[in-house]
């Protein structure tokens, strides 16, 4: 890890900046909004899925923002949902860096008897992020699995 004694104003806006995108992913899944989420993206953007994350080839290779529209509409299949963010590291590089981010994706289900379940996955996302504008967006999504459990 990177001692912090002294952080310039830049890369403490950088950080917050950062962490702001991350959070704003997850605020917008649990709105339901595409559209929001999608900009958060590059236009030329790589969402990498493990759906387990020992698995050495992804179950799904996604490229371009547009391309994201379907994953994302996916969680309208769901009644309702919580990313709950938790840890979270950055390593700056100018206007890239690389993070790794903890998250813990709650997902209630009801079929059609009215029974509700609920899924949590345990997500890990590996992120390339790049600053465009003053702005900075996802250049690429790894979505991790580790580990996933549902209950009724």
């Amino acid at each position: 890890m990177a001692s912090h004694t002294s952080i310039s104003p830049q890369e403490a806006a950088d950080r917050l900046a950062i962490r702001e995108l991350i959070d704003a992913y997850a605020h917008c899944a649990d709105r339901r909004d595409a559209n929001g989420q999608k900009a958060l993206f590059t236009s030329d953007t790589r969402f990498v899925v493990f759906m387990d994350a020992t698995a050495d080839e992804p179950t799904q290779i996604l490229h371009g923002r547009e391309a994201l529209t379907p994953v994302f509409d996916n969680l309208n299949t769901y009644q309702s949902t919580t990313h709950f963010n938790g840890q979270s590291t950055i390593a700056l590089d100018g206007d890239r860096a690389a993070g790794e981010s903890y998250c813990l994706a709650h997902h209630i289900s009801v079929d059609d008897s009215g029974q509700r379940t609920l899924m949590i996955a345990s997500i890990r996302y590996l992120d390339e992020f790049i600053k465009q504008n003053g702005d900075w967006y996802f250049a690429e999504r790894r979505l991790m699995v580790d580990w996933s459990e549902t209950r009724p």
